[in-house]
């Protein structure tokens, strides 16, 4: 699947773990689990060439009213389906740590492929998609937290944690909040020369 410009992705440098033992919250032989992305943990998202970091942060409710029908667990978020919800081979539950993911990866012969990258630790990552309902950004520490997900379209596996399209969309945001600081910069600058040059 082409990565869509309305949607936000965003990788978690958390682990995503195959079990084959121990609790699980689907009976299968491919099972997989991990998260999606954890609450109120400030990561970078941006940083720019004249070294101004950019923030986020997911707040603990943001996906209290989020669409989370039928999303979908992909690879590198390319279109093939391994497991969904509607099937019951996915599970998706926000907890107090963040968005908690379950997937049974034996329905195909693909998707029993890529449990086997997951157990040999080739694959150890995840990413979502997502758009936002509400956002706020603080102007001090250069932090965007999103208030609200508007909706989840999928979870993926991912081989590379930070791809070339997480990093536009995260560098689109980045440098709108910058450059809207920088003309407040510019405007605060001249009124402090047009009151100087009146005394």
């Amino acid at each position: 699947m082409p990565v869509k410009k309305e949607r936000e992705y965003r990788t978690l440098v958390a682990p995503l773990a195959a079990q084959s033992s121990g609790e699980k919250r689907l009976q299968s032989e491919c099972y997989v689990e991990g998260y999606a992305t954890t609450f109120n943990a400030p990561y970078l998202l941006y940083e720019f060439e004249d070294g101004t970091k950019i923030y986020e942060r997911i707040d603990a409710h943001a996906l209290d009213s989020a669409d989370m029908s039928d999303v979908i667990m992909q690879y590198d978020h390319e279109g093939r389906v391994f497991a969904r919800q509607s099937n019951n081979t996915l599970i998706l539950e926000p907890d107090v740590k963040g968005l908690f993911v379950a997937a049974d990866l034996s329905r195909t012969d693909l998707a029993r492929g890529l449990y086997q990258d997951i157990s040999a630790g080739m694959i150890t990552k995840m990413s979502w998609a997502f758009t936002v309902a509400e956002e706020s950004y603080d102007r001090e520490t250069h932090t965007r937290t999103i208030l609200k997900i508007k909706k989840v379209y999928d979870v993926s596996a991912v081989s590379i944690p930070a791809n070339n399209d997480t990093e536009i969309s995260a560098r689109a945001f980045a440098s709108r909040s910058y450059e809207r600081e920088r003309q407040e910069l510019l405007k605060r600058r001249a009124a402090i020369l047009k009151i100087k040059a009146s005394l």
